[in-house]
């Protein structure tokens, strides 16, 4: 499904490179779980910012569905992104004012989508929320704000989930809870979940565990085989 390519990408700072990717290849399939881990600067949120295609490689090849994605203009990538790609960050992100159903509808407003409190409210059922659609996020616990920004990401029906340091603003017990959230969207509902992460316990919900150092990736582990 997505298929890197040799991938670099550099920046200029001052008189020097920075190499935040150095020649990365990777593939990832469809319905995998996948955890990149590293340090600070290894790579890994430039990675994901290319595979959500909020940024683009300095060299090589990203290709999506076997489509070379880096030959897209700016208008198609974004159509693209909002189409296929659902972001999750640490931060929940929600409006202070708005109820949860509210908040999930978000995505559909700016695509002008119709029938978008139903699929909002579908989609919080997806992460067991749906008893609490009306209620604003200072009546939420920490862990049910973050299943409300997963429902928010997963309300255009994106075959990827993309997720970065989800866990880092809660507690252990409910960072656990939403790691439960990640592997039922990918067990149960087929969805690619990429996680990005510090943390070797979140790491462990995954299937793979991808990690990083100086812009190049160092180990690449299966826990599970796919099936089917």
């Amino acid at each position: 499904m997505i298929r890197l390519e040799n991938l670099s990408r550099f920046y200029r700072a001052g008189a020097s490179v920075v190499r935040a990717l150095d020649g990365v290849s990777l593939a990832i399939e469809r319905g995998e779980f996948v955890a990149i881990m590293g340090a600070s600067g290894s790579g890994k949120s430039t990675m994901m910012n290319i595979i959500g295609l909020l940024d683009r490689p300095t060299s090589g090849h990203y290709l999506l569905e076997g489509h070379d994605v880096g030959r897209l203009g700016d208008d198609a990538l974004a159509r693209l992104r909002s189409r296929e790609f659902g972001f999750v960050f640490q931060q929940f992100n929600l409006l202070p004012r708005m109820s949860a159903v509210e908040q999930v509808e978000l995505p559909l407003v700016y695509q002008h989508a119709r029938q978008r409190r139903r699929q909002a409210r579908a989609a919080l059922a997806r992460v067991g929320l749906a008893e609490r659609a009306r209620h604003r996020p200072t009546e939420l616990s920490g862990g049910q704000q973050q299943r409300v920004a997963i429902a928010r990401a997963l309300v255009v029906n994106p075959r990827v989930v993309l997720a970065d340091e989800p866990t880092g603003a809660l507690d252990t017990a409910t960072g656990e809870e939403v790691m439960q959230v990640f592997g039922d969207l990918v067990r149960h509902q087929g969805i690619t979940v990429i996680l990005v992460t510090h943390e070797a316990d979140v790491a462990s919900h995954a299937d793979r565990l991808v990690r990083m150092r100086d812009g190049r990736v160092v180990e690449d582990t299966r826990r599970r085989v796919l099936l089917g």
